[in-house]
């Protein structure tokens, strides 16, 4: 799967109405957004515990969009066909959870996939070194993983520029796309200064799901990208 042309508004289902999943992914689709965020949690590697291959399953029918699989688990390798199967389009990782973050990656694009790695405030980006060939997706953290409703992490700016520079450097010298996506605190209010910083994907939960009008902040979200700087691709 290619990747779309940025910016990306990926609304995580983590702040979703979960009786009413299937119906919110419509929703929000409708209302603009390009990508649905799922952020599965094992009660392992973070302390909170959410959902797995069957709701993907579940949920592939209700839309075309790519479905963004950010698996906050430890191993990983043995969710990765079942969620490709399921009808995930995009995984991505923290390494910290893979024993050969390699193998992973190539895992999950010999699934059909999309791969990625996730970066946490304090995970260095010096994994990144020996498998850019590998990736498709940067996706950094803007709060500590395993819940959502968390406060935007401001040092968060400085390592997306630092990412930014990276995927720059690497296009540079022929290789592959790379998405920069953010997840965390992402709001109306701070997107411009996020992109500012490199992003070109944004997960948001509470900022569209805790909103009666999705639409009105998708909105509200590109016109505040259009006014900000342009943003690398």
């Amino acid at each position: 799967m290619p990747l779309s042309r940025a910016p990306r508004i990926a609304p995580s289902l983590l702040a979703a109405d979960f009786a009413r999943l299937g119906d919110e992914v419509t929703r929000v689709i409708d209302a603009g957004a390009d990508w649905i965020h799922l952020d599965i949690m094992d009660n392992h590697y973070v302390p909170n515990l959410t959902m797995g291959p069957m709701i993907c399953e579940a949920l592939r029918p209700h839309t075309t969009a790519p479905i963004d699989v950010h698996l906050m688990v430890e191993p990983v390798d043995a969710l990765v066909p079942q969620f490709a199967k399921a009808g995930a389009n995009i995984m991505t990782f923290h390494p910290e959870a893979s024993r050969h973050v390699d193998r992973t990656l190539s895992l999950i694009r010999d699934n059909g996939c999309l791969a990625g790695l996730v970066f946490n405030p304090a995970t260095p980006l010096e994994w990144l070194d020996h498998v850019m060939d590998k990736i498709d997706v940067i996706l950094i953290m803007s709060v500590n993983p395993g819940f959502g409703g968390q406060a935007f992490i401001p040092h968060s700016l400085v390592k997306l520029q630092q990412a930014r520079q990276r995927i720059d450097a690497w296009r540079q010298q022929g290789g592959q796309p790379i998405a920069l996506e953010i997840d965390g605190g992402v709001k109306v209010n701070n997107i411009a200064q996020i992109a500012a910083a490199g992003a070109d994907t944004f997960v948001a939960g509470s900022a569209i799901f805790g909103q009666p009008d999705y639409q009105q902040v998708i909105d509200a979200m590109r016109a505040e990208l259009a006014r900000g700087p342009s943003i690398s691709t």
